[in-house]
C-alpha cells in the first residue's frame, strides 16, 4: 500500500497533520493532479492508504477511486475524537466503496491520551462495526510506528486477548476470521481486479504544474542549481512531474526494484 501523505502535505493530497507549513490548500485538499494519482495507482493495483490524509483529502479520493481504499492504521472518530480518526460519515462511505478500515491500537486514538485498556478497543470494534459492518474491519497495531499502548495490549502476542474481548461482545468467528486476514485479502483481490480491467489503459502521463511543486517538504521538489561551466554543454531541463513517473518510481520502491 502506498499512504498519499504523511504528516506533511503533498503538492496534490492534505494531509490530517498540520505539522508542517507547506503545500497549503484551501478547499482543493486534491488537486486535478492528485486524481490522477488516484487512478494511476488503480491502473497498476497499488492499494491507496488514506490513515494519514485529512479529512477532506479522504472523501475526494472515496470519490474518485475505482478500487477500494484502506485506513491501514485509523480508528473510530465517534470514541475517540482524533484527527487521525475517521468519522462515522468517512465510514459510511468507505463502506459503499468496499474499503477497509484496520484499528490502530495507540493510545492516543483509542483512549484520548489515556493509557486505557482491551474493553476500550473493543468500544472501537463495536462502534465500526455498527457503522459500517464487521467486513470493514481489520487490525492496524502501528506497534513499528508509535509507543503507548493499552493495558493488555503492549504487543501482537496480545491479540488473543482482544478476540476473546471480542468473542465475549458477542462477534461470531467467522466476522473475526475476516478481521484478522480475510478482509484484508478480499480487498485486496478486489484492487488486483481492478487492474486486470486496466490493462488495456495506458499509463498517465498528466503533468503536475511546476507551481504546484515550488516548496520543500521533507523531500526538495526544485531543480538542482546550474554550474555556469557546464550549462552550454548541459543546458537547462525543465522538471516535469507526471503522475507514471510518480507511481512508477513508487510502484518499483515498493516492490523492491529500486531504493529511495
Amino acid at each position: 500500500s502506498l499512504a498519499l501523505t504523511h504528516t506533511c502535505n503533498t503538492p496534490w493530497a492534505e494531509s490530517s497533520s498540520k505539522i508542517y507549513p507547506f503545500y497549503k490548500r484551501g478547499n482543493n485538499s486534491l488537486t486535478d493532479f492528485g486524481k490522477e494519482v488516484v487512478l494511476e495507482m488503480n491502473r497498476l493495483g497499488m492499494l491507496i492508504d488514506l490513515s494519514h490524509s485529512s479529512k477532506g483529502t479522504a472523501w475526494a479520493v472515496l470519490n474518485v477511486s475505482r478500487a477500494p481504499v484502506i485506513f491501514s492504521h485509523s480508528s473510530a472518530d465517534a470514541v475517540c475524537p482524533h484527527i487521525r480518526n475517521v468519522p462515522d460519515d468517512l465510514l459510511l462511505r468507505m463502506k459503499e466503496t468496499r474499503g477497509l478500515i484496520m484499528v490502530n491500537l495507540y493510545s492516543d486514538f483509542v483512549a484520548c491520551g489515556q493509557k486505557g485498556n482491551i474493553s476500550i478497543v473493543a468500544d472501537h470494534f463495536d462502534h465500526i462495526k455498527k457503522v459500517a459492518g464487521a467486513e470493514s474491519i481489520g487490525i492496524g497495531g502501528d506497534y513499528d510506528g508509535a509507543s503507548g499502548f493499552p493495558d493488555g495490549l503492549e504487543d501482537v502476542s496480545k491479540y488473543p486477548a482482544l478476540i476473546q474481548e471480542l468473542l465475549s461482545r458477542g462477534w461470531s468467528e467467522n466476522e473475526l476470521a475476516g478481521v484478522l486476514r480475510n478482509n484484508f485479502l478480499r480487498v485486496f483481490e478486489e484492487v488486483e481486479q481492478v487492474r486486470d480491467k486496466s490493462k488495456r489503459q495506458l499509463p498517465s502521463e498528466s503533468q503536475i504544474p511546476q507551481s504546484e511543486a515550488a516548496n520543500p517538504c521533507r523531500l526538495v521538489l526544485r531543480p538542482p542549481p546550474i554550474n555556469p561551466r557546464n550549462h552550454a554543454a548541459h543546458p537547462a531541463v525543465p522538471w516535469l512531474f507526471t503522475v507514471s513517473a510518480v507511481c512508477a518510481t513508487l510502484h518499483s520502491f515498493l516492490s523492491g526494484g529500486s531504493t529511495i
